[in-house]
Formats: structure tokens, sequence, C-alpha cells
């Protein structure tokens, strides 16, 4: 199912209301049906995944699906300190009806793919982490069968469990099983948070990977390195944040808090350094839940971290 944004949600502070640079996101955000997307307008479409069906698969904490929404209401107060002439619009929310999470990461698919079309540069707010499996679905209809996709995750986990059915915990495995040209390079994983069998599926199936201990080593250089190499290797990377990489302490609302995760700068250098790259073609932020959340800390990170992000994309 989809639904159209709530223009209320992009409500806030006004400093001026006629001078650009007093403006907040809120004066510059615009609410738009996809089809009224004009090619080469817009430099960046949000869209929303109100779902939290993967995280239930997974045995996880509900209330992800509330995630885009409340992001939004953050994002809006913020000041507007992107590049001139950089225009966003809200393209609405992609809901999972019931159970039906398939149908729903397959219409989030359908979704970014035309946002693509249209060279619109998508900005995905989940949703459990299963909305990366809908946002790389647009991205490989939209680049084709021929060429390489390289997917980088920030996370403490692998996400690549062999369940039943798909959840929140599978989904890269889901990717790396079918399609022998995509790439997977996960930075931040911590040995406790996953089993010795899933490293050895990681391994198995070509995953790159950095330990979060070893992530700053020599001033971030040997990530960067690692991250240069990964996308150079690929015609289009896109990249997906799961905020429980975050140390609990700045990220208590997600789904598995993480008492010993990245520092909220260390995840900002992280993905400005990626959305610095000229394949880098989309970016989904995910497990943001505020059911869980202490005095709004995840969403106002999350709201800060895509903000930050979108205004280190090359456009």
């Amino acid at each position: 199912m989809f639904e159209t944004t709530d223009q209320q949600l992009w409500t806030g502070r006004v400093d001026d209301a006629s001078d650009p640079a007093g403006f907040r996101f809120h004066q510059v955000v615009s609410v738009k049906n996809l089809d009224e997307l004009e090619a080469n307008k817009h430099a960046f479409g949000i869209v929303g995944f109100a779902s939290d069906e993967g995280v239930r698969r997974n045995k996880g904490r509900r209330g992800a699906a509330r995630g885009p929404d409340a992001i939004r209401q953050q994002l809006a107060k913020l000041p507007y300190n992107l590049d001139k002439g950089i225009v966003p619009v809200d393209t609405g929310n992609v809901c999972c009806e019931g159970h039906a999470l398939e149908e729903a990461q397959a219409e989030l698919g359908r979704h970014v793919s035309k946002m693509l079309s249209k060279r619109t540069t998508p900005i995905i707010l989940g949703g459990g982490h299963e909305t990366l499996y809908g946002h790389y679905l647009g991205a490989r209809e939209y680049i084709g069968p021929d060429k390489t996709i390289g997917i980088i995750n920030i996370d403490a986990h692998f996400d690549m469990r062999h369940d039943p059915e798909p959840s929140s915990g599978t989904m890269f495995r889901q990717i790396l099983e079918k399609d022998d040209k995509a790439g997977y390079l996960c930075l931040g994983i911590q040995e406790f948070g996953n089993t010795q069998a899933l490293f050895a599926i990681a391994r198995k199936l070509g995953c790159e990977y950095i330990l979060e201990k070893d992530i700053a080593s020599n001033e971030f250089q040997d990530t960067f390195a690692v991250i240069d190499d990964f996308s150079k290797r690929h015609d289009a990377v896109i990249m997906t944040l799961c905020t429980d990489s975050i140390t609990a302490s700045a990220a208590p609302g997600v789904s598995a808090p993480s008492p010993l995760g990245l520092d909220p700068k260390t995840v900002k250098r992280l993905l400005t350094y990626v959305a610095g790259k000229s394949n880098v073609i989309s970016f989904d932020i995910s497990e943001v839940n505020p059911l869980v959340d202490e005095s709004d800390k995840t969403v106002r990170l999350a709201a800060n971290l895509v903000a930050e992000t979108m205004r280190a994309f090359r456009k």
C-alpha cells in the first residue's frame, strides 16, 4: 500500500520567510506524487518504508514502521544548509500491510527505480532493515542485470541469516545467493554481535567487512582505502545504515541496542565519505524505532545523519 505524506509533518520554526539563507528543511521540501517528478528537477526524493514485519519475523522489538514519519518531523526542523539549488521532494510512504513483506519490498523497489529514472537520488527512511531489500530491488531494476552493484552497509550485524522466511536479518544472503554481480561491504561488524557460523557464511559468500574495533585504524585511512577499492570495482553503489550499529547511549531507540557500537561522529564520517563517491546512487537509514526511543535521541540523530549525508552527495 502507498500513502501520501501528511504535509503537516513538514512544519517547524520560521526564522525568515523570504531569505533562503534562513530557511529550514520544512520550508524547502515539497510533497509530491511520484508521477509528478520532473527529470533532473529534484536532486533528492524522500520515500518512507513503513514496515517492521521483517523485525517481527526476526524476533526483534517492533515499532520501526513509525520511523519514517518521526524522522521527517525532526528533519523538518533542521536548518537547510544544503547547496543552493538542491531541491528535495517527499514522495510518501510505502506501507507493509499485515504480513505482506515481500509485496511491500517489491513496491518499494518500483518506487526507487522510478525515482532513479527521473535522475532523482532516493533517500529512503525505514522501517526495519528489511528496507534494504526493496532498496536493492529498485537499484538493480534501474541499472539493469549486466552491471555490477555494490552495497555498503554500516551495521553491527551481517544480516545473512538462513531463516525459513525473509526478515530483517536475511537480506544480504538473499541478494548474494541470487545475484552474482552484487558485492557487499559491511562496516562496523561486532564480534559478539554475530555467531561464528555467520562469519563463516559471510566469508563463503564473499562479504567484505571491517570490524567495529578496526574502523578508526590509522585515522580512518585503512577503512577509506577499502571503501575506495570496493567502489571502484562496482558500476553503481547503494548505501544503507542500520542504526543499531551506533552505541546505545546515542541510539537507544532501535530493535537491538548496541552498548559497544560506533560513535555517532564516526558514523557521520563514514556516511559522508561514501556519499562523496561519484557512483553512489541512493541511501537508506533503517531500524529507527520511536516506540522505544528515549527523549527522541535516536530520531533526532537519524534526522541529522540524513541531512549530513544529503549534503555530502556529489550532485
